[in-house]
């Protein structure tokens, strides 16, 4: 049988550049064909990836969380605390691995770490378009709340209170 593990990642390694590479990949293109009818420039996507890859989910303050499937990178979630919150950043499951049930386990595990980093809750942002990431969010207890960042492309804000284990 087939397993997830889920373990934390440099955000340099090789198998976290290649989920960098198709989460921007991914979530740029579904942005440009929505509005502007046309998918990423390559010049666009390398400055993309450039510029927002760490973004602050590194130690001590953060984490970025890599999930492989059967051994092989699979997906990826990032934890970085924002004032006396985590915040939940790039999750991703790659196509083809999905429907397989790691994004729960991979939000949990990224709870798991905000909870180790000191926060008693979770806040995160997405898109309008990323319908699937706004439902796995809520069936996993995350409510909709007020803005709580300037993201130009943010427009749902979400938030969970932590259990203390």
């Amino acid at each position: 049988m087939t397993t997830w593990t889920i373990a934390p990642e440099p955000v340099d390694s090789p198998a976290a550049a290649e989920l960098w590479r198709l989460y921007y990949t991914e979530v740029s293109d579904r942005w440009y064909l929505l509005h502007e009818g046309r998918r990423t420039d390559p010049d666009e996507l390398e400055r993309e990836i450039a510029a927002g890859a760490v973004d602050g989910l590194v130690p001590p303050a953060g984490r970025l969380l890599l999930a492989r499937y059967g051994g092989e990178p699979a997906g990826m979630a990032g934890v970085r605390l924002k004032d006396a919150s985590a915040e939940l950043k790039r999750v991703f499951i790659k196509d083809g691995m999905r429907g397989k049930g790691g994004a729960p386990l991979l939000v949990a595990a990224a709870e798991a770490a905000a909870r180790e980093l000191g926060a008693q809750r979770m806040i995160l942002d997405t898109r309008s378009d990323l319908v699937e990431a706004r439902t796995v969010y809520a069936r996993l207890g995350y409510r909709e709340t007020e803005r709580h960042n300037d993201d130009p492309y943010a427009e749902h804000w979400f938030t969970k209170e932590l259990a203390v284990n």
